[in-house]
This record gives structure tokens, sequence and C-alpha cells, in this order.
């Protein structure tokens, strides 16, 4: 049916997930129907990963191997926009924007990567999450102008947004800005740092937002599932298995793969 390499990730994720064996990603592209794919799972080998838990709260917490390397470029680069991630959004109707900023706060409490910023501590780069995250939040009119037309004076502030830089030590690592161009029709401007967001959580944040919103503009809470684990677990759970001889493992692989 077609798809890209974040979606068969996520197929071979689920498949792990749901039945513990491993399965090379090339197995979803080799197989041209969802028989010869079956194939590849009756001949999977049992998953050697080890489980994801919680990290312990008390010691650093380490970045992931994704994280070292926004943070590097970052260093190299401090005045690149490249690493952001975007959204605009039209918003046509009547608009709760208390409802929203609630919904944003909520999802910032939420998720630790959302009230993460980073520091160097000797060699390793740290991971700092602030047990409060403020929100920025930003509102905008977008007067009139006889000479511009509304379409491209839009675009010139949602540009001027996504191009502003962020400081990954001193943060937010998210901001919100909610242009004002008529009582019922807005614009809602997302932009994060690549450091604590990427395609996959992006629509899980999506959904989560839709689902807050929905509760706090009918004037009630809304309960989200307790989350198991953070990604500060995923980053400490990363760096461990592949220290353990993961590493080495994968390295022998792409050098016989790779020759001299």
């Amino acid at each position: 049916l077609g798809g890209h390499s974040l979606l068969a990730t996520q197929v071979i994720s689920r498949v792990r997930r749901s039945l513990d064996i491993e399965l090379p990603l090339r197995a979803l592209f080799e197989a041209q129907d969802l028989a010869g794919f079956a194939g590849w799972v009756g001949q999977g080998q049992a998953s050697q990963t080890p489980a994801l838990e919680k990290a312990d709260r008390s010691q650093p917490l380490v970045t992931s191997y994704a994280q070292q390397r926004q943070w590097f470029l970052w260093q190299l680069e401090p005045e690149s926009a490249a690493y952001h991630i975007p959204a605009a959004l039209r918003l046509k109707g009547a608009l709760d924007v208390e409802a929203l900023r609630h919904s944003f706060e909520a999802l910032i409490r939420r998720h630790e990567s959302l009230r993460t910023t980073f520091r160097q501590d000797g060699e390793r780069t740290i991971q700092v999450i602030h047990p409060s995250g403020s929100l920025w939040f930003e509102q905008e009119p977008l007067p009139a102008d006889a000479a511009t037309g509304l379409d491209e004076r839009i675009r010139a502030r949602v540009e001027a947004e996504v191009q502003r830089l962020f400081d990954l030590e001193q943060g937010p690592l998210l901001r919100v800005k909610l242009l004002r161009l008529d009582k019922d029709d807005h614009v809602l401007v997302l932009t994060l740092h690549h450091i604590v967001s990427d395609g996959w959580s992006s629509p899980l944040m999506v959904d989560e937002l839709v689902r807050l919103y929905k509760g706090y503009s009918q004037g009630h809470e809304v309960t989200l599932p307790e989350l198991p684990v953070q990604y500060a677990d995923y980053a400490l759970w990363q760096r461990q298995w592949m220290e353990a001889g993961e590493r080495e493992r994968q390295l022998d692989y792409w050098t016989a793969q790779l020759g001299g």
C-alpha cells in the first residue's frame, strides 16, 4: 500500500512488542504481500532486547545518541534553524484561548521532554528535566495592510517565528504562537526543537492536544493514561544496551558488510 521508513519502523516495532521477536527492517520491503511478510514473522528470532524500565532519577540523566548528535550540531552552528520542527494550522470558528493554553500546559506536565534542557557535564551531555516547565505562549494580532495580501502576511509571520532560534541550555524548546486575524479566525504556530521531538512523537502530541482541548473547552478535566516510561528512561536504556555489547555487535556487522 506504500509508506515510508518511519511507518515501516513502526510496523517492525509493533511486531516486536506484540510477538516478542526481532525482524530486520528489510523484511517489510522485501515481502511483496502480507503472506510473504508472515513468512518472515514465522522465522523471526526471539527478541534479545533488555526490558525498558524507569531510570534512577537521583543520578544525572544521559542523552540518547540522537540527542547527543543534536547537541553537537547546535554547538557547531547555534545560528541555524535547520533542526526546528514547525507546524502552522488555520483555526476558523470560536476558539477558547484559555482552554488551548491549559492543554499545552498539561502536555508539558505530562511529557518530561517538553520541559527538558541540556548542559555539558565533563565529557557527557546531560538532560536537565525541570519539575514544572513554563509554557512559551504568545498571542499576536495580525493587523490589516492594504498593500500586502493576508496570505502573504501570514506566511511572513509564520516564517519569522519558525526561524527564531532556540537555546538548548535555557529553553523552553516548545513555542506556541497564536496569530489573531479576526474574532473567529486564528493561525496556531508550533515550533519545537528536534532534540525533544521527532516525526513519531508529533502525531501522539496532536492526538493528546485535541483530547485535552476538547475537555478543557467543555469545562472538565481530562485524564490521560499514565505513561509507563519517559524519554529519559529510553535514553539510559539505549546507552546501557549498547555498552553491554550491542554496539560492538553492530559495528562488527557493518565492518563485515562494507569490507575495506
